[in-house]
């Protein structure tokens, strides 16, 4: 993960340093959500984090929801954090952000790479009198203490995954692969003491072999972590690798690092990344429930007419209602009242004003509301809300109004944004929601 030299900040268009903060709020550690939580979608990691500015424009611009951070570990590169701070951790996870916070100490023994400083140490690689490697365990749990600290000190919940960041090194070294399964299964063990959940980051060929080695042959010998960061750069998009079985961390515990160190740019904002793609936990939506039961997720929002299916009038008089926009009986006949709020409607959002319901009407009613950015990942209310709004505008759509973004919805969205040409990002950003409430179809 960090095998690339640190960059020059100068390098890193909006990238810049200061001390990480050493204490937080008094409500910041239970005003934040546990992070990442369950999520399926993309993620990016880099050594510095990146500042408020280039985090805000990527979040609207970029495919990425999720974000390595280094928070603790005396190897790592980037021992000075220019912007990592407990408002800037909180702000995130306020804009739907999922952070990842990473921890690299000592090494494996045997990595020729390591100590980086001289002066930082590596996994003790002494097996001890009972062959236990309990000096290597003391230093894991040691590092997983450090890592409490410093998440604590930037706000980050219990119940969130910390990462221990392990660099590929020769799994063919007993001494020196024992000794790390020992570290690692110490830092595990304590931060469930700590309430956390443990993530490893390591290469698929030996820091996760080791890991499935020991899952499939020695299951009860060692803490195995709750999560896996696979690197494994062959540009694939999901977290398989022939390194290790399908059936380890399956389903909900695997992530994998599918492209190395590289320049991304978004509207305007260049970082040297490596890119992520998550599969953690199983993404819900919340239940919704409308006009004490009124169903209004449909396939196909069609123009609606006093000959309409009673049920699809039943869900614009309710709709209505929500917005304030209607104040009668939600009785799925196309009434006086009914047409004077469609109308009323009609000319408050710059549409002809028809004695029928457009797609176009449909739009801007179910695009109405709360508009947050959101992409693969994104999962509640807002993310039905689009799913709506996208089955108004093209016959045929035919998304399930689920409240998790997920593929399906990325190429309906991409589909319509190519369509009435806006730029083709599968995001819903501001520019995207303004269009879907005016009404743009193609």
């Amino acid at each position: 993960m960090l095998l690339r030299p640190l960059l020059a900040a100068a390098a890193l268009t909006l990238l810049g340093g200061a001390c990480v903060a050493t204490s937080a709020p008094a409500d910041s550690v239970t005003a934040n959500v546990a992070t990442p939580g369950a999520f399926h979608g993309y993620g990016f990691d880099q050594c510095l984090a990146p500042t408020q500015r280039a985090m805000d424009v990527w979040l609207r611009q970029s495919p990425y929801l999720a974000v390595g951070i280094y928070i603790s570990g005396a190897s790592r590169a980037c021992r000075v954090q220019p912007n990592l701070t407990p408002t800037w951790v909180t702000t995130q996870l306020r804009n739907g952000w999922k952070l990842l916070p990473i921890t690299l100490g000592p090494q494996a023994s045997c990595n020729p790479r390591f100590p980086r400083y001289g002066h930082d140490a590596r996994i003790s690689a002494d097996p001890g009198t009972n062959g236990r490697y309990a000096k290597a365990r003391r230093q894991g749990a040691s590092e997983a203490d450090k890592a409490v600290a410093a998440a604590k000190a930037l706000g980050l919940s219990p119940g969130s995954t910390l990462w221990y960041d392990l660099e590929g090194f020769d799994a063919t070294n007993h001494g020196c692969r024992y000794s790390a399964m020992a570290f690692l299964s110490a830092w595990t063990r304590q931060l469930h003491g700590l309430d956390y959940v443990s993530g490893v980051y390591s290469s698929a060929g030996s820091g996760i072999w080791m890991l499935d080695q020991a899952r499939v042959k020695t299951p009860t010998a060692y803490h195995l972590p709750d999560q896996i960061w696979i690197a494994r750069w062959d540009g694939q998009a999901n977290t398989s690798t022939t390194y290790i079985s399908d059936a380890g961390w399956q389903p909900g515990g695997r992530m994998k690092q599918y492209v190395g160190g590289h320049n991304e740019r978004y509207g305007g904002v260049t970082i040297n990344i490596d890119r992520d793609y998550l599969s953690l936990g199983a993404p819900k939506a919340p239940v919704e429930s409308h006009c004490g039961g009124v169903p209004v997720d449909f396939a196909d929002y069609p123009r609606v007419t006093d000959a309409s299916d009673p049920v699809l009038v039943r869900a614009l008089q309710c709709l209505l209602a929500e917005q304030k926009a209607y104040a009668g009986r939600v009785s799925g006949k196309l009434g006086t009242r009914t047409l004077a709020s469609m109308n009323a409607w009609q000319k408050a959002h710059d549409l002809r004003v028809l004695p029928y319901w457009s797609r176009r009407a449909w739009m801007t009613l179910l695009a109405t509301g709360q508009q947050p950015v959101l992409k693969v990942g994104s999962t509640g209310r807002s993310v039905r809300d689009l799913q709506r709004a996208l089955n108004a505008a093209t016959t045929g759509t035919n998304l399930p109004v689920t409240g998790i973004f997920a593929t399906r919805t990325d190429a309906a969205l991409s589909a319509w944004q190519s369509a009435v040409s806006l730029r083709v990002s599968g995001v819903a950003n501001p520019g995207t929601w303004a269009a879907l409430a005016s009404g743009q179809r193609p």
